[in-house]
């Protein structure tokens, strides 16, 4: 049975596809954003104040590595097959190297609800994804030179509104650890499902409005929205058992693997590549990638941990 929270997404989509008049404030999408990123910061803290950090590091190396690979991928693909230009293929292919945070905590909600655990510090992996791809992709389409302004750079890639969130969240949640967190956990745990609805609601309304760009640019950015995504969960299954994950913690970097940016890197690629046209990315990672994802992609991500891998919940 489809989750619940996935139908509101339906319902979004269709509302905006029949041009209906249903809109949520923006104020309030800012707000879900925020509430969201902070309360998987606060639930990601709270797990890593029960271990030690030290043995996460070669796990993290091998995300980041993840993520150059990822992009390197997508650009080869976009400049090979699809004929992109330079900009255009170095900007989507940071979309697709990066990772969507509502992507992850739709994953986290399927997980939770057939009571499959995974590590906690998935949250820090999902902050660390966010970041290389962002690089590559400037490389890419600038080469290194004195032009770039790396210092600005720099502050929109680590101090953006997401990665900010996020490990302030963890931050948090680590030092205030499971009794601290006692007295918010109503607001930031208990609440969690509906607000992802509500999100998702308007992320079926924004999709909507992709429709059109995706006309326009043809079938290969509807193939390579799919393609990509089932590329990188592979990539993602791979790291994953070299680096030990539980089934649910192989499922959800699967999924961040499989995910693309429409938060982070957007605004990082206004910054730093603004000839890159965003519209080319964002119809393919928003109209494509996420719906696929979301609806069919996290279920048969977990089938490929269980069946191919081997892992059991």
């Amino acid at each position: 049975m489809i989750d619940v929270v996935v139908l509101f997404f339906v319902f979004g989509l269709a509302a905006g596809l029949a041009r209906s008049e249903l809109k949520l404030p923006g104020a309030l999408y800012e707000t879900l954003t925020v509430f969201l990123l902070l309360a998987i910061g606060l639930k990601g803290g709270e797990g890593l104040s029960r271990q030690p950090l030290a043995p996460l590091l070669p796990q993290l190396a091998a995300v980041i590595a993840l993520g150059v690979a990822q992009t390197l991928l997508a650009y080869a693909l976009l400049r090979g097959v699809g004929r992109f230009g330079r900009s255009d293929a170095a900007a989507t292919a940071a979309h697709y190297g990066s990772v969507s945070v509502a992507t992850f905590a739709v994953g986290m909600n399927w997980l939770a609800v057939r009571n499959i655990g995974f590590e906690p510090q998935m949250t820090i992996i999902l902050a660390v994804m966010e970041v290389p791809a962002i690089m590559v992709g400037i490389v890419l389409a600038r080469g290194i030179g004195k032009q770039t302004d790396w210092r600005t750079l720099a502050h929109e890639t680590f101090l953006g509104k997401g990665v900010t969130l996020l490990l302030g969240g963890m931050a948090i949640g680590w030092a205030a650890g499971p009794d601290g967190l006692a007295p918010v956990k109503p607001v930031f745990y208990d609440l969690f499902k509906g607000t992802l609805a509500l999100f998702l609601l308007e992320m079926g309304l924004i999709v909507s409005r992709q429709i059109g760009e995706l006309r326009k640019r043809g079938w290969f950015i509807v193939g390579f929205g799919l393609l990509m995504p089932l590329l990188s969960a592979l990539l993602g299954l791979a790291t994953g058992m070299a680096i030990g994950l539980s089934a649910g913690g192989l499922t959800l970097l699967t999924t961040l693997a499989a995910s693309a940016s429409y938060i982070a890197v957007p605004a990082a690629m206004r910054l730093a590549v603004p000839e890159a046209n965003p519209a080319v990315s964002l119809a393919a990672a928003l109209g494509i990638t996420f719906p696929f994802n979301i609806i069919v992609g996290i279920p048969f991500y977990h089938w490929l941990t269980t069946s191919i891998a081997g892992a059991t919940p």
